[in-house]
Protein backbone atom coordinates (compact mmCIF):
# COMPACT_ATOMS: atom_id res chain seq x y z
CA UNK A 1 0.00 0.00 0.00
CA UNK A 2 1.17 3.47 0.69
CA UNK A 3 3.94 4.30 3.14
CA UNK A 4 3.69 4.66 6.74
CA UNK A 5 4.68 8.47 6.40
CA UNK A 6 1.59 9.04 4.88
CA UNK A 7 -0.56 7.43 7.47
CA UNK A 8 1.44 9.06 9.97
CA UNK A 9 0.36 12.46 8.30
CA UNK A 10 -3.18 11.25 8.11
CA UNK A 11 -2.86 10.86 11.98
CA UNK A 12 -1.21 14.27 13.10
CA UNK A 13 -2.35 16.79 10.26
CA UNK A 14 -5.78 15.44 10.20
CA UNK A 15 -6.06 13.61 13.63
CA UNK A 16 -7.49 10.62 11.78
CA UNK A 17 -7.47 7.63 14.76
CA UNK A 18 -4.98 5.06 13.24
CA UNK A 19 -7.39 2.31 12.04
CA UNK A 20 -9.26 5.94 10.16
CA UNK A 21 -5.70 6.54 8.50
CA UNK A 22 -5.38 2.23 7.26
CA UNK A 23 -9.02 2.06 6.49
CA UNK A 24 -9.44 5.70 4.34
CA UNK A 25 -5.78 4.70 2.56
CA UNK A 26 -6.70 1.01 1.85
CA UNK A 27 -10.02 2.27 0.21
CA UNK A 28 -8.42 5.42 -1.36
CA UNK A 29 -5.60 3.21 -2.91
CA UNK A 30 -7.40 -0.23 -4.09
CA UNK A 31 -11.10 1.52 -4.70
CA UNK A 32 -14.48 0.70 -3.56
CA UNK A 33 -15.16 -2.30 -1.43
CA UNK A 34 -17.28 -3.98 1.52
CA UNK A 35 -16.83 -3.74 5.43
CA UNK A 36 -15.91 -7.74 4.80
CA UNK A 37 -13.43 -6.95 2.63
CA UNK A 38 -11.73 -4.43 4.72
CA UNK A 39 -11.77 -6.39 7.46
CA UNK A 40 -10.09 -9.29 5.83
CA UNK A 41 -7.15 -7.15 4.56
CA UNK A 42 -6.40 -5.21 7.59
CA UNK A 43 -7.10 -8.28 9.93
CA UNK A 44 -9.68 -6.46 11.99
CA UNK A 45 -13.26 -7.31 12.76
CA UNK A 46 -15.58 -6.82 10.25
CA UNK A 47 -17.42 -4.38 12.92
CA UNK A 48 -14.64 -2.47 13.63
CA UNK A 49 -14.68 -1.83 9.69
CA UNK A 50 -17.83 -1.07 9.52
CA UNK A 51 -17.75 1.19 12.34
CA UNK A 52 -14.73 2.90 10.86
CA UNK A 53 -15.77 3.26 7.32
CA UNK A 54 -19.08 5.10 8.90
CA UNK A 55 -17.10 7.20 10.66
CA UNK A 56 -15.13 8.35 7.35
CA UNK A 57 -18.07 8.81 5.54
CA UNK A 58 -19.06 11.46 8.49
CA UNK A 59 -15.45 12.73 8.13
CA UNK A 60 -16.34 13.43 4.32
CA UNK A 61 -13.74 11.13 3.22
CA UNK A 62 -15.94 7.96 1.66
CA UNK A 63 -19.52 7.74 0.08
CA UNK A 64 -21.71 4.62 0.66
CA UNK A 65 -22.88 2.42 -2.18
CA UNK A 66 -24.76 0.31 0.76
CA UNK A 67 -24.80 -0.22 3.92
CA UNK A 68 -21.58 -2.33 3.47
CA UNK A 69 -20.02 -1.30 0.65
CA UNK A 70 -17.91 2.36 0.58
CA UNK A 71 -15.72 3.98 -1.92
CA UNK A 72 -13.22 6.91 -0.93
CA UNK A 73 -13.62 10.69 -2.18
CA UNK A 74 -10.97 12.05 -4.41
CA UNK A 75 -8.05 12.74 -2.53
CA UNK A 76 -7.43 16.39 -3.67
CA UNK A 77 -10.64 17.28 -1.97
CA UNK A 78 -10.91 15.17 0.79
CA UNK A 79 -7.03 15.75 2.26
CA UNK A 80 -8.50 19.48 2.40
CA UNK A 81 -11.96 18.70 3.78
CA UNK A 82 -10.96 16.32 6.70
CA UNK A 83 -8.45 18.72 7.43
CA UNK A 84 -11.22 21.67 7.10
CA UNK A 85 -13.44 20.00 9.12
CA UNK A 86 -10.61 19.19 12.16
CA UNK A 87 -10.09 22.60 12.35
CA UNK A 88 -13.64 23.34 12.95
CA UNK A 89 -14.06 20.35 15.51
CA UNK A 90 -10.44 21.47 17.13
CA UNK A 91 -11.57 25.06 16.97
CA UNK A 92 -8.36 26.08 15.18
CA UNK A 93 -8.12 28.60 11.85
CA UNK A 94 -8.64 27.06 9.20
CA UNK A 95 -5.38 27.80 6.64
CA UNK A 96 -3.60 26.37 4.04
CA UNK A 97 -1.60 23.35 4.77
CA UNK A 98 0.98 21.93 2.40
CA UNK A 99 1.46 18.70 3.84
CA UNK A 100 -1.93 18.24 3.63
CA UNK A 101 -2.06 19.54 0.13
CA UNK A 102 0.68 17.05 -0.70
CA UNK A 103 -1.15 14.00 0.67
CA UNK A 104 -4.07 14.76 -2.03
CA UNK A 105 -1.29 14.86 -4.89
CA UNK A 106 0.60 12.23 -3.75
CA UNK A 107 -3.01 9.95 -3.40
CA UNK A 108 -4.07 11.18 -6.58
CA UNK A 109 -2.27 8.40 -8.98
CA UNK A 110 -2.88 5.53 -6.50
CA UNK A 111 -6.30 6.27 -6.41
CA UNK A 112 -6.88 6.91 -10.12
CA UNK A 113 -5.44 3.70 -10.88
CA UNK A 114 -7.45 1.80 -8.78
CA UNK A 115 -10.21 3.06 -11.13
CA UNK A 116 -8.72 2.61 -14.11
CA UNK A 117 -7.93 -0.98 -14.41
Amino acid sequence: MMDSRIETDLVFEIRLEPIQAKVYLLVTCYGKMSSTKIAEKLKISSDVAQKTAKELMTLGAFIDFSETEFEAMHPRFTAVNMYRKMCERENIEFKRNKIVDNLGVILEKPYDDARTK
